[in-house]
């Protein structure tokens, strides 16, 4: 399979070669596809997530029409640094990406601890964001959601004793369908063979836990300042990031879109994704 099509660009996401670049004396790993745009699409992460977390079905049909820019947060994967305290500094890191990159404007899809960041982003810089796409995620202050942390511990234990991924029990039901949705995504994610991206490491993994309690222990944001056109899904049955906190956000965000999957748990955008890509890419290139 080429890297590129017939115009040089990038094709697929499984093809698109991880880049660094310095700024602000920080160094960020990312990955870009689909044509030159003024305003690309931001992916922001989910929790212990890289460069090779996110689904190749979802990025590349946003990248049919849309320049696309995945990047690892710092401490994570290929960037240099260390993972911060809070997520209000980790949304202060993906600024100085953004703006290093030469961007004044961009649009943003993210999932689950990703999406805590682009709210405190947001929230921060509110005309930097045209629009917004908020998966899996939640409010600052939202209730239970301190709750992460001993959610994602139980879980992975319950991974270890059945050596499993951990995601099939933090993302998916474990109903048959839940099972074969998180079996058919793990296949995906594995598609890449070369250039992968590294590993968390444990240290920042905690890290990021204690930022996520500390962002669901803190005062809640001011969402009004959210004014962009927002999308924001998720499942039925999400344990991880509770379904009521989506819920709560398209409440607080005016105008904005919901989308509640029936039958699936925190990665139903995964679970949908023949569903849900069409929608999201219809969304961003509005």
């Amino acid at each position: 399979m080429n890297d590129t099509d017939e115009s040089g660009i990038t094709a697929s996401y499984i093809k698109a070669p991880t880049q660094t670049f310095t700024t602000g004396g920080k160094t960020f790993a990312y990955r870009e596809l689909g044509p030159a745009d003024d305003i690309p699409v931001l992916f922001f992460v989910h929790l212990a997530g890289n460069l090779d977390n996110w689904d190749p079905r979802i990025v590349d049909a946003i990248a049919k029409t849309r320049r696309v820019i995945a990047f690892d947060q710092q401490g994570v994967g290929g960037s240099g640094g260390t993972f911060p305290g809070t997520l209000e500094q980790s949304a202060d890191d993906a600024y100085t990406f953004i703006r290093g990159l030469g961007y004044q404007t961009v649009d943003v899809f993210s999932f689950s601890m990703g999406g805590m960041i682009a709210q405190e982003l947001v929230v921060k810089h509110p005309t930097l964001v045209r629009r917004l796409i908020l998966t899996g995620t939640g409010p600052r202050g939202g209730k239970d959601i301190d709750k992460v942390t001993a959610t994602t511990y139980r879980d992975m234990v319950r991974a270890a004793l059945t050596l499993s991924d951990p995601k099939e029990f933090l993302f998916f039901n474990r109903d048959q369908v839940g099972k074969s949705a998180a079996k058919a995504f793990l296949q995906r994610l594995k598609e890449r063979s070369a250039d992968r991206d590294k590993a968390i490491g444990l240290r920042a993994f905690r890290t990021q836990l204690k930022a996520i309690r500390r962002y669901g222990r803190s005062a809640p944001s001011d969402l009004t300042v959210i004014t962009q056109p927002t999308l924001i899904a998720n499942g039925d049955n999400d344990r991880m990031v509770p379904t009521a906190l989506s819920e709560d956000l398209h409440r607080r965000i005016a105008g904005s879109e919901l989308i509640i999957y029936p039958d699936a748990g925190h990665g139903g955008i995964f679970q949908y994704w023949e569903k849900f890509a069409p929608v999201a890419a219809a969304f961003l290139a509005a």
